[in-house]
């Protein structure tokens, strides 16, 4: 007789009201790995049980019609997130917003093909029920706005992934290591009061106030000899033009600022003001980074910073390059067909027709077995 080790909880889930919509059984029990070793061998030893493999649940639940091919790549991103917006973004694939708005294109489509047929089939008639080809473009106009504006959002979500960048720029022993430290809580970079021990950028994700922030550790800026000085401050200048947000430090014996380029945002930050407090302007934020002091104003400004670049992020967007491949496809068939002009309905229907094949492997309404694989295995087990 075996030895009781734990007591747990079984739900049963009928068809179709589950996550895959077939008959589902949870098991519910207390957390250790010897605990769940035991289960699974139990389970393991009924006969046809078998451990699900990777996204497995999720793929039962995409066959079953409970989930499209957007909220499955969304659950995929929710599990991959690292910070509460790209949760959130992640969250509007998962839970259909994105599939809405694929699903009010391929409205519009279909009702343009509705009425181009219509105008196919009775050629011989002037203006069968008042449809006339505009009529048609501007059925199509309407559904290249709606994939348009799931495009541009796509490039939020992109920049959501990738973070807000903000390289932390000055002189040389002007602070900026020391801030990285602070920022980081740990010592990630090395603090001398040698001038130039930096000799290139250095890239840190963290998560500030729910955005994800990639924080850039840049080289001393001055008119440096040391040939390989002068190499990593020119690589942290190029990097710097590309940047969202220039954080610029400077402390009672340097501010200059003749390094930045003109088409970055910057804040200006008193550095080291535990040492001086005399502010170098009304417009700089005074910190110490050694105490912490002034810190939260910095990072406060940084997240408003954020939010404002991400202002779009509460729109639905594209999640992935395979969304985006096929929304791009399916608006230059759009485009050629709002090219034509003169008596050209078959080739306008056409365009129409491969626009409703892109949009379809979307939300995988059309065959997608050649992507399904690679779209599965990135969830886990337990998904």
């Amino acid at each position: 007789m075996g030895i009781l080790i734990d007591k747990g909880l079984v739900l049963f889930f009928k068809s179709p009201r589950s996550f895959t919509g077939e008959n589902m059984v949870e098991f519910h029990i207390t957390g250790g790995r010897a605990i769940k070793g035991a289960l699974l061998k139990a389970l393991s030893e009924l006969p046809g049980m078998r451990q699900a493999e990777a996204g497995e649940f999720a793929r039962r639940a995409f066959e079953n019609g409970k989930m499209d091919l957007v909220q499955v790549e969304g659950l995929a991103a929710i599990v991959d997130a690292e910070t509460a917006a790209q949760a959130r973004h992640s969250a509007l694939m998962a839970f259909g917003k994105v599939s809405q708005q694929c699903e009010l294109a391929r409205t519009e489509l279909l009702e343009a093909a509705a009425l181009v047929e219509g105008l196919l089939d009775f050629s011989d008639i002037e203006d069968p029920d008042g449809t006339t080809i505009e009529s048609v473009r501007e059925v199509l106009k309407r559904a290249k706005a709606t994939l348009r504006s799931l495009l541009f959002n796509g490039h939020v979500t992109e920049r959501l992934r990738d973070g807000f960048t903000v390289a932390i720029v000055g002189a040389p022993n002007a602070g900026k290591s020391t801030l990285v430290n602070f920022i980081l809580q740990r010592e990630a970079v090395i603090v001398s009061e040698i001038p130039g021990t930096t000799r290139d950028f250095l890239e840190f994700f963290v998560e500030l106030g729910g955005y994800p922030v990639v924080f850039i550790d840049t080289a001393g800026f001055r008119a440096a000899l040391d040939p390989i000085e002068r190499i990593g401050i020119e690589r942290s200048r190029s990097r710097i033009r590309a940047v969202d947000l220039i954080v610029w430090l400077s402390d009672a014996s340097h501010d200059e600022n003749e390094f930045l380029p003109d088409c970055v945002p910057v804040i200006k930050v008193h550095s080291k003001s535990d040492l001086s407090a005399n502010l170098l302007s009304s417009d700089t934020i005074p910190i110490s980074a050694r105490t912490g002091q002034g810190t939260e104003a910095l990072f406060a400004e940084i997240v408003r910073r954020a939010a404002d670049f991400f202002i779009e992020a509460g729109d639905a967007g594209l999640g992935t390059e395979r969304q985006r491949a096929a929304v791009e496809l399916a608006l230059a068939a759009i485009d050629r067909g709002l090219a034509l002009t003169g008596r050209v309905e078959e080739f306008i229907a056409e365009d129409i027709r491969t626009a409703l094949l892109a949009v379809g492997r979307v939300t995988g309404r059309v065959d997608v077995e050649d992507v399904l694989d690679e779209v599965f295995s990135r969830l886990c087990v337990g998904k």
